[in-house]
């Protein structure tokens, strides 16, 4: 056809299974079902400080190997027993990566690796892992990129992060507002806090914007607003924002902005200059703080794999076990030291 006008950039289009096809294939389980209710109630309760537990966010960077991440879930669940009376464990489970350019963008999008693309098995692959997960226990957390692949996976989901690059997106924003679990905002990449304020102050509102339904076709959601979004402090420009100049100045922009003072700590990205084993210290700068009684910050995180450092996703026949494919991760012996420390430093 001469002249084309449509979908001119467009090198191939591939229908994708709906919500509800995939659910179907890999449905929640009710006892499960009911676990994730308990687990998003009890963090909630962090947020309205209806209990001293402080959430622990913590996991790999991102998931590129199912049974890699099954193995970490394992000894996470195993080290919630110890440590359930004072902390929340939640595990990170990433399979959305946004780019400042290009690079691999996560499971979902690419499971194999290779630039093949096959998102239907990255979806099927995503859901699976998620209920295995799930299914032992253990609380779950991601982020919210595409808000088209949310309707695949949120019903498995205790607590999502709205990234630095999102946060000023207004689909983004809308699409949180309408959400069952909390949500936390980070601050946008040059270290801007109130852009996630602001974010936070728009997804607590009601909107109307159109979405996916669990059938496939498109419709109008009318959200209530999620009362439950917040704000995670990551640093920013490599600038960490995690000591307490920086907690009194976030409490006293979201009292101007009659927001609730819950803030979560990014132990990773600028605030440890994306040096994984800085995470420590931020982490112990935490702890000082709320040896001194500072209420507002409500949980961390922690990027952690089974083994420390990255690798390079170039060669996937060829990557080592247990190492992450995107932002360096601590192993697992310094994960379990952080979260003790911490579990420690808690007064009962």
């Amino acid at each position: 056809m001469e002249n084309k006008i449509d979908n001119v950039n467009i090198e191939k289009i591939k229908p994708l299974p709906s919500p509800d096809h995939i659910k179907e294939k890999y449905p929640l389980p009710e006892n499960t079902a009911k676990n994730i209710f308990l687990t998003r109630k009890l963090i909630q309760d962090v947020l309205d400080k209806k209990t001293d537990k402080v959430m622990v966010i913590v996991g790999p960077c991102s998931i590129h190997n199912p049974a890699e991440a099954l193995e970490y879930a394992q000894k996470l669940t195993k080290l919630t027993e110890s440590v359930k009376d004072k902390l929340i464990p939640v595990m990170r489970v990433y399979f959305e990566k946004p780019r400042t350019t290009i690079g691999w963008k996560g499971l979902i999008y690419d499971p194999d690796l290779d630039g093949s693309c096959n998102i239907h098995k990255g979806l099927e692959q995503a859901r699976k892992l998620l209920i295995d997960i799930a299914e032992m226990g253990l609380p779950i957390a991601t982020e919210i990129l595409d808000p088209v692949t949310a309707q695949y996976i949120t019903d498995t989901i205790s607590w999502a992060a709205v990234g630095a690059r999102t946060t000023e997106s207004q689909p983004h924003r809308q699409l949180i507002s309408g959400l069952s679990m909390p949500v936390g905002f980070k601050n946008t990449t040059d270290g801007n806090i109130q852009t996630a304020i602001d974010a936070v102050k728009s997804a607590q509102h009601r909107h109307t914007f159109i979405g996916l339904l669990s059938d496939g076709r498109n419709g109008s959601f009318y959200t209530k607003g999620n009362k439950y979004s917040h704000v995670v402090l990551r640093g920013g420009s490599n600038t960490p924002n995690y000591t307490p100049e920086y907690i009194a100045f976030t409490k006293e922009l979201m009292k101007n902005n009659n927001i609730n003072q819950n803030i979560i700590i990014d132990c990773s990205h600028a605030n440890s200059g994306k040096k994984a084993a800085l995470q420590s210290k931020v982490l112990a700068n935490i702890i000082e703080q709320f040896k001194k009684g500072e209420k507002s910050i409500v949980g961390v995180m922690i990027e952690s794999n089974l083994k420390h450092g990255k690798q390079s996703i170039d060669k996937p026949q060829s990557l080592l076990s247990g190492i992450s494919v995107t932002d360096e991760c601590i192993g697992w012996v310094e994960t379990e030291s952080m979260i003790k420390d911490l579990y420690n430093s808690i007064t009962p």
